[in-house]
């Protein structure tokens, strides 16, 4: 559909004068009355009513009141707060009448859109420079306000309310609250439109939200529309636009202004321009209603109209973070199945700190707000407010603290929860958070109609509410009870209230245990019991607690309390507990407790030693460690300071680097500028070591080093090219400066990918070469990096990606950087990606050159020959030759290879003789054994070295391919002797001071194969009985084979036993991470040593993958104990000559990543192990690994290839989810063309 264009901009084309914004009606009001457009609709109707005909005979849909002002708020300006009623009435009725006149003659439906502005005052930001908790107007002044302009345009006819231009949150929740009111008590519900204003290229609204927190805030009032107008033309609105259509199941309406003005405040942009722009909208599916802002007139809204009658509108979602709990400050917050534990802050607490209440006390607010911030920078993901004491003013004490942080961002990107046990103070928080905060709390102590009655105000705020475990009788202190008054409380929620089931949180009372009385030392293991039933019968709900009163017997002991603490959430989270009220920053891990203090505590809370709480009270501990390392030198210092930083550069020696570069810098008489030093000696040094690593003279870890060195000269030079920059400014206005670059290249690894040593090292070699690097890091969105390429005007962008889904984010990006006409080399790279998929998926899409890179190697010589004058149209030229010839080739190749279809492919598949062949051997436990921290010493033996040295890119030439037969190579086998030398010390250093940790576990379950899925059960019992507690779907070969091949076409669930076999059967899985790896590298990059940082990613996977292989050997030997006699040597488990394979999601033998989902959520591995997934499911941290175990002789490992649409469909059907969907995941093995 299509909304209309600018009031505003065609009133101006009047040219009115004060007497025609007077009319009769004013021609003695005593202030000035010309720009109170609004005013129009009593004085001038006939102008008002033929703006709204052109525009509905341009084809608009829908037309705007002309009542953007009408308030009392903004009429105030006017001293027309009386007039507010009859102004949106009046403007009501004029719309009306144009819209059926319309309808009448073009028999077309038109509709009146309510326009309710957003004032022109604020609820989250201060008028005041001085006073930041100031505000000239309140939520409920708001409210009235909003209520009183409702009713008039209500009463007028209107079809639509339409709050727009949002540029502040809590202004919009005021009016949606008004709205919500209206509908629940005077006038039949009409559906709601609510459109934002995004400032500018930040991404965020005045006040500060990110599109996806605004959505988050809003989505209460349940819109029918959402969407943004005014600010930005339509390029610049796009990638918002794109964001909040990912995050809402409502309609798209997106109303731009006709691009950004220009210097005198007017808008240049043409109709055929603004339609151009919302035409892509509108085929890309962005959009469902389209129309105009600031500039626009009937001319635009006609080319809009015609531009978007061919396309079909967006199709919203059927549903967006499901089972996730949304949450927002600033920025958005999703707690759901893979979040780990959400630290709730506790200290901003009256009655929990006597550091804030004393500065509360003393009206000390801005220094109480560092107390908060303190709490966000040690890890709080929301900030609990509590202003619960007898010598407060509670509302009012609330409201201004709660101003005073929507002044400060680095505290108000978290959400809020307002804590107390009144509810006029947590209405007063409320009206204050442009948010969606967390109500903390409510419960059935006054009965149901009182726990109703505020449950639908919570609701009218948006917010999500925390129930305590209270009821009539009073505090639930058994399981039973707790689970009762939870399971009451939430039904009543859900059913009466209609409160979303992920916005409650069950607070099931953690009570004070080792207080010596005997009743009290089942409290910590009911509220287990509780949180672990509600969690499995109350879909949607939260856990969350307050982990002081746990040890509230130990005051003024705080080892031991945050000891019990550590240990508490420790098993609680594993029952279900979500978030927890917590002193952030003080909770110790588990396994850094000391063992005694551990041991007391476990005793504690599990109630096993009626002595623990006299034990705990005669404890007491300290612990203390440090440590230090040094370096020598050499003769070379004897030469000149060229030669020596040359040689240092080399070499790869920082010891003398800084001492040399400022030796070179005060010689000012060959140096003028620091500038120079690096145009110089610097990069010269550079050149040799780019030249040596070209010719094959010097291997990639050397190159590092000499990366790491010049870093620290260049690093020493900047501070004073700074100066020299001011100097210059000073002296001639000019602060050009020579670019000693052969070019920038931004580098990023895409959305969802968290994998970049490859990209690392790609910059790192690039660097060397004297290209300017710009790394964005990993998971970098499209828009930021489009805006790093043109904000650094950037020669090249390079992608680097790890996993399938990452292949996807590239083509989008490419299509992205055609859309935009950006024209500049497209760069792909990393272990996904190919020179197939590139020509193929990825070079049609855009119109300027797309290279693959294989390794860091090649990428100078690719870049360098684009960058050439004389060399990059040849270069391109033969790129595009070479790439439409991989094209064809692979297009007929799809049209040659014949497929079997899926039935065909299952006769054919692998068919055990299971009642005599093989007995699946039953493993030593179900469920889960997690492994907290692994001993990282018993891994190394299993550490496999041919993959580090192919990160170093170190390759040997037959017979010395393999470890350690390189080191007899003659090309690179000193360098491997040298980096794997690096290696083992590097290792023994990180395992003896504890720097890194092994984490993982393995489980195991009752398995039948149902086709070509695979079903879990809990118990053996419930094989026949029950329902699957979880299910993987596999895929199928179906290319046909050789006809002298006899192979069967696999699929996994072909090695597990099938329901209807008789045979009970079994199926393993395993998560394993190196953690500490990611804080390490940031450590040695502060010290600018590339090497050490790439060196330490290249262990971290290695340990992982070896934690996988010694795991995988355990798993055969003990916890499944399937070939307990196994005797196999390193090589052998190289070579796979063990019974069993260990497939992973996303491989060749089940390439759909999505089955992660599954692991995770059948063995809870992220609460258990901290790894966690991204929106592409890589694992975090990168260096993890997953997989299945299957105990079958004969499994082996195979690639499922290339898969035709009816396997593609059946899978879709299987998984309940769409074609589209299945496809976009397995894009890399479809057998056709799924666009």
């Amino acid at each position: 559909m299509v909304l209309d264009g600018g009031m505003g901009t065609m009133i101006q084309q009047h040219a009115l004068s004060e007497e025609d914004f007077r009319g009769q009606e004013f021609k003695d009001h005593p202030k000035y009355l010309k720009g109170n457009n609004d005013l129009l609709s009593i004085t001038q109707p006939d102008i008002i009513y033929k703006i709204h005909k052109e525009y509905l005979l341009s084809g608009a849909d829908i037309i705007e009141t002309n009542t953007f002002s009408s308030t009392r708020v903004a009429q105030a300006d006017y001293d027309l707060e009386h007039l507010v009623y009859q102004l949106n009435k009046v403007s009501a009725q004029v719309a009306r009448k144009a819209a059926d006149d319309v309808t009448a003659q073009t028999e077309s439906r038109r509709f009146v859109a309510g326009a309710m502005g957003p004032t022109n005052k604020t609820l989250s930001v201060s008028p005041s420079v001085e006073r930041s908790d100031y505000r000239n107007i309140t939520f409920d002044e708001l409210v009235e306000a909003y209520q009183e302009q409702a009713r008039g345009l209500l009463d007028g006819g209107v079809d639509i309310l339409l709050v727009e231009t949002i540029f502040d949150t809590a202004n919009a929740k005021a009016a949606l609250f008004a709205l919500k009111k209206l509908f629940e008590e005077e006038y039949d519900p009409r559906p709601i439109f609510v459109s934002g204003t995004i400032v500018d290229k930040s991404g965020r609204t005045l006040s500060g939200q990110t599109g996806e927190a605004f959505v988050i805030s809003v989505s209460h009032s349940e819109p029918l529309c959402i969407g943004l107008n005014c600010a930005l033309g339509a390029v610049e609105m796009r990638p918002f636009i794109e964001t909040i259509g990912k995050c809402t199941t409502a309609y798209i309406i997106c109303y731009p202004n006709a691009g950004l003005p220009n210097a005198f405040g007017g808008y240049d942009e043409t109709p055929e321009v603004t339609a151009k722009h919302m035409k892509s909208f509108a085929l890309d599916g962005l959009v469902n209603i389209v129309g105009g802002c600031c500039g626009t007139t009937p001319a635009h809204i006609r080319e809009i109209a015609e531009a978007v009658k061919p396309c079909k509108p967006r199709i919203p979602p059927s549903f967006v973070s499901d089972g996730y709990m949304l949450l927002s400050g600033l920025e958005p917050f999703r707690i759901g199945p893979y979040t780990n534990f959400v630290n709730i802050g506790e200290r901003c607490n009256v009655a929990g700190s006597k550091k804030f209440a004393k500065l509360i006390m003393a009206s000390n607010y801005e220094e109480a707000l560092s107390v908060a911030k303190a709490q966000v920078e040690m890890g709080a993901q929301i900030l609990d407010i509590n202003m619960d004491d007898g010598m407060l003013d509670g509302p009012s004490a609330m409201a201004t603290f709660c101003n005073f942080i929507a002044s400060e961002p680095d505290i108000s990107k978290v959400p809020l929860c307002i804590d107390s046990s009144n509810f006029s103070v947590i209405e007063a928080g409320l009206k204050c958070c442009q948010g969606k905060c967390i109500v903390n709390s409510i419960s059935l102590k006054e009965g149901e109609d009182d726990f109703l009655e505020k449950a639908r105000r919570i609701k009218l705020y948006g917010a999500a509410v925390v129930v305590m475990a209270f009821d009539e009788v009073g505090q639930a202190t058994e399981t039973e009870t707790k689970i009762a008054v939870c399971t009451r409380a939430y039904h009543l929620l859900v059913k009466k209230v209609g409160f979303n089931p992920n916005d409650i949180i069950f607070d099931p009372n953690i009570l004070t245990i080792g207080t010596g009385m005997e009743e009290h030392n089942l409290y910590a293991i009911n509220f287990i019991n509780a949180a672990k039933t509600i969690k499995e019968t109350l879909p949607g709900a939260k856990i969350s607690g307050g982990l002081s009163n746990l040890s509230f017997s130990f005051r003024g002991m705080e080892a031991i309390r945050e000891a019990m603490h550590g240990v508490f959430l420790y098993h609680a989270i594993k029952y279900g507990m979500d978030m927890g009220i917590v002193n952030a920053g003080n909770l110790p891990v588990y396994d850094d407790i000391h063992k005694e203090l551990l041991q007391l505590c476990e005793n504690l809370i599990w109630n096993k030693d009626p002595d623990a709480t006299e034990k705990l009270l005669h404890y007491a501990q300290t612990h203390a460690q440090g440590g230090k390392k040094m370096v020598q030198t050499d003769e070379w210092r004897d030469s000149t300071v060229e030669e020596r930083l040359e040689y240092s550069l080399v070499k790869g020696i920082e010891k003398y680097v800084i001492e040399d570069t400022e030796e070179a810098r005060l010689n000012h008489e060959k140096y003028p500028r620091s500038l120079n030093i690096i145009e110089g000696p610097l990069m010269n040094g550079m050149k040799v070591v780019g030249d040596l690593f070209g010719a094959g003279k010097m291997f990639l870890p050397q190159v590092i080093k000499s990366a790491r060195v010049m870093k620290k000269a260049v690093g020493h030079l900047i501070p004073y090219m700074e100066k020299e920059r001011e100097e210059k400014r000073a002296k001639s206005g000019s602060i050009e400066e020579e670019d000693p670059y052969h070019g920038t290249i931004v580098l990023a690894t895409v959305k969802g990918d968290v994998h970049d040593i490859g990209k690392n090292i790609v910059g790192v070699v690039l660097g060397c070469n004297n290209f300017r690097v710009i790394d964005l890091g990993v998971m970098t969105p499209c828009d930021k990096i489009l805006r790093a390429a043109i904000e650094n005007k950037a020669d090249i962008i390079g992608l680097s990606g790890l996993i399938t889904p990452s292949l996807d984010e590239m083509i989008f990006v490419a299509k992205e950087m055609e859309r935009l006409e950006i024209k500049i080399p497209l760069l792909i790279g990393g272990a996904t990606t190919s020179k197939t998929h590139t020509a193929v998926k990825i070079a049609p899409r855009y119109s300027a050159p797309v290279i693959h890179v294989l390794d860091a190697s090649k990428s100078v010589v690719v870049c360098s020959q684009l960058l050439d004058e004389n060399l990059k149209d040849d270069f391109f030229e033969e790129i595009i030759e070479e790439y439409e010839d991989i094209r064809q080739d692979h297009y007929e190749s799809l049209k040659e290879r014949r497929y079997l279809s899926l039935e065909q492919a299952r006769r054919k598949g692998f068919h055990n003789d299971w009642l005599s062949d093989y007995k699946p051997v039953k493993p030593k436990f179900f469920g889960t054994q997690v492994f907290q921290d692994y001993n990282l010493e018993r891994l190394v033996e299993y550490i496999d070295w041919k993959p580090f040295f192919d990160v170093w890119q170190l390759r040997g030439k037959y017979p010395n391919r393999g470890f350690p037969k390189i080191f007899n190579d003659k090309a690179v086998g000193e360098e491997a002797k040298r980096v794997y030398n690096d290696a083992q010390t590097l290792l023994k250093t990180l395992i003896s001071q504890k720097k890194l940790q092994a984490r993982g576990l393995v489980g195991f379950w009752p398995a039948q194969c149902v086709q070509d899925d695979i079903h879990l059960y809990a118990t053996e019992e419930a094989l026949q009985s029950a329902e699957p507690i979880a299910k993987f779907y596999g895929l199928r070969q179906q290319a046909e084979k050789d006809s002298a091949c006899a192979d069967p076409y696999y699929c996994l669930s072909d090695f597990i036993a099938p329901l209807d076999s008789g045979v009970h059967d079994y199926l393993g899985l395993f998560a394993v991470a190196c953690l500490g790896v990611d804080k390490l590298c940031k450590e040695y990059e502060k010290q600018c040593d590339d090497y050490n940082s790439i060196m330490v990613k290249a262990l971290g996977d290695r340990i992982a993958e070896a934690f996988a292989e010694e795991l995988h050997e355990r798993v055969r030997k003990e916890f499944w104990a399937y070939c307990n006699s196994e005797q196999l040597d390193i090589s052998d488990l190289r070579r796979i000559r063990y019974d069993g394979i260990r497939p992973a999601p996303g491989y060749p033998s089940q390439p759909d990543h999505t089955e992660k989902l599954t692991m995770w959520k059948l063995a809870n591995i992220e609460e258990a192990t901290g790894i966690q997934l991204t929106e592409s499911l890589a694992m975090i941290p990168a260096s993890a690994v997953s997989g299945l175990y299957f105990s079958n002789p004969k499994s082996k490992y195979f690639a499922v290839g290339k898969i035709c649409k009816d396997q593609v469909e059946d899978y879709a059907l299987r998984k309940n989810l769409p074609v589209v969907e299945v496809e976009k995941w397995l894009g890399p093995i479809l057998a056709y063309d799924s666009e």
